[in-house]
């Protein structure tokens, strides 16, 4: 399985888990909003703090995103690119973030396929702090609530990354088992789920949410992309038994390289390692119930 050195030395722990609750519920983003502000709005009236959300559309400008990109020193496996701030409204097609707190205030990180006012079609990673709403929009949200994804330096990448920790609940109400999530890098996507539903009793899960990145991607229909560094967001995500009777992850998702190519598929179970990171929220689903 294809692998990318990291800067720091790995950390033991693989699989950063929080035990927590949370529910599934939709908003209307805003327009004229700042797209982190109506995601905190958003969030904070079903009585969460964060959680996850995904775009099956909506309209953002201004807009400003950066893409992977090969680091320029040996401090990082790969970077990011200069800022991009295309004219007028962007058009999102899909999206994942994950709402959470960094330097003691609401972040987010988001990464998201889009069509420019020009018709460029792209995608990458969202700045919070440059992009607007541009008209409402509606998008579905699960809220965890017993945990939050808190952005603390991680010295195995060098990067100031999202990972979960517990935070005292809320109890919002008619909230169901999660777990918050982060799998680390080089191991492969897949397996790392199977793993943990395995460990767990765990005998059918969805995944609400998903933003991270792979060491280029393989995906089920023979499609691959070679160059390393991506940011992938997940479209929907599910683990339960196969034709063997044994887990397995169906991971459908969407993202975008270093050099600008864009794939979408189901992975490959087994050659999908972590680059950098993957942050999810894993919800257990009971024998019968959706």
């Amino acid at each position: 399985m294809r692998r990318i050195e990291q800067p720091g030395l790995p950390v033991a722990e693989r699989i950063q888990c929080v035990e927590a609750r949370g529910r599934a519920f939709s908003f209307t983003m805003q327009a004229g909003t700042p797209l982190l502000e109506a995601a905190r709005r958003g969030f904070a009236d079903a009585g969460f703090a964060g959680g996850v959300l995904n775009m099956r559309g909506g309209a953002l400008g201004p807009f400003a995103y950066v893409m992977p990109a090969l680091s320029k020193t040996p401090d990082h496996a790969a970077f990011y690119s200069d800022t991009f701030r295309p004219a007028g409204v962007t058009q999102l097609r899909m999206g994942a973030m994950t709402l959470g707190e960094r330097d003691g205030a609401p972040f987010f990180h988001c990464h998201a396929l889009w069509t420019e006012a020009d018709g460029h079609v792209n995608g990458g990673h969202i700045l919070p702090e440059e992009t607007i709403v541009a008209e409402p929009f509606e998008v579905d949200a699960f809220g965890i609530d017993g945990a939050v994804f808190l952005a603390e330096p991680d010295p195995e990448t060098g990067f100031k990354l999202f990972g979960p920790v517990a935070r005292a609940a809320t109890a919002p109400g008619n909230t169901r088992p999660a777990f918050a999530l982060r799998l680390r890098p080089n191991q492969d996507f897949a397996g790392c789920l199977e793993a943990f539903c395995r460990q767990r009793g765990i005998g059918h899960a969805r995944l609400r949410g998903g933003v991270g990145s792979i060491i280029g991607a393989r995906f089920a229909d023979g499609k691959t992309v070679v160059p390393f560094a991506t940011e992938l967001l997940i479209g929907s995500g599910e683990i339960a038994p196969g034709r063997s009777g044994a887990l397995e992850a169906q991971l459908d998702v969407a993202l975008v390289d270093y050099l600008g190519g864009l794939a979408e598929g189901r992975l490959v179970r087994g050659d999908n390692p972590v680059l950098m990171t993957m942050e999810l929220v894993l919800e257990p689903l009971e024998a019968g119930r959706p």
